[in-house]
């Protein structure tokens, strides 16, 4: 089993600056793609921003400029820097990760982690 733990959510002002972080544990054998997606209150999930193994990464036009998302391999982390933080960002932002897990036979599963809530106040 693959938990997927994030942190670093909270209460910020527009023009503000917030830093996720999401760290994958358990039986990992390695970790394909990652990325940070969000849910706000009565709206349908969306991708902010995946990034491969590769380092190859895929960002929504709605935050593209504004945040940055890295990964440490050896932590098995996932970072989202978010700077100019506007009232819209505010969500709950999800953690996912495609894992191929350590065990027999190998096979790669779709994890989400539990969400942390962006609160940005105008």
């Amino acid at each position: 089993q693959v938990q997927l733990v994030e942190s670093g959510g909270g209460l910020v002002q527009a023009g503000g600056s917030l830093r996720l972080s999401c760290t994958a544990s358990g039986s990992i054998f390695s970790i394909n793609a990652m990325g940070w997606y969000r849910q706000a209150p009565g709206k349908q999930r969306e991708l902010v921003v995946t990034i491969n193994s590769g380092g190859t990464t895929i960002y929504s036009d709605s935050v593209k400029g504004r945040v940055t998302i890295s990964r440490d391999n050896a932590k098995n982390t996932v970072y989202l820097q978010m700077n100019s933080l506007k009232p819209e960002d505010t969500a709950v932002y999800y953690c996912n990760a495609d894992v191929r897990g350590s065990n027999w036979p190998p096979t790669t599963r779709n994890y989400w982690g539990q969400g942390t809530q962006v609160t940005v106040s105008s």
